[in-house]
């Protein structure tokens, strides 16, 4: 599912809710998301799961091509951990 058809999806959802309404809507919620991220460094949705902000240390990688080897910098990515509840959904 991307972005359009998740916001077709919370427009059937709705009640009396537009596409336009939605899409403000799902827009609005992934914005606090990154930004409650950003702030704390987590954002726990009960019932639904954590994001969370994970640290990769510096290590050795080789280049695929050459097979030469290079150094790949330490980077943060976000995680999620699915909760209890959402993995007994699927």
């Amino acid at each position: 599912m991307n972005k359009s058809e998740l916001i077709e999806a919370v427009s059937a959802n709705l009640e009396s809710g537009t596409k336009k309404e939605a899409e403000a809507a799902v827009t609005a919620v992934l914005k606090s998301i990154a930004d409650g991220i950003k702030k704390d460094g987590k954002v726990q949705v009960i019932g639904f799961g954590t994001f969370e902000v994970r640290e990769r240390p510096a290590r050795d990688g080789r280049n695929p091509k050459t097979g030469e080897p290079l150094k790949i910098k330490a980077s943060k990515n976000v995680g999620f951990k699915a909760s209890s509840n959402l993995k007994a959904a699927l």
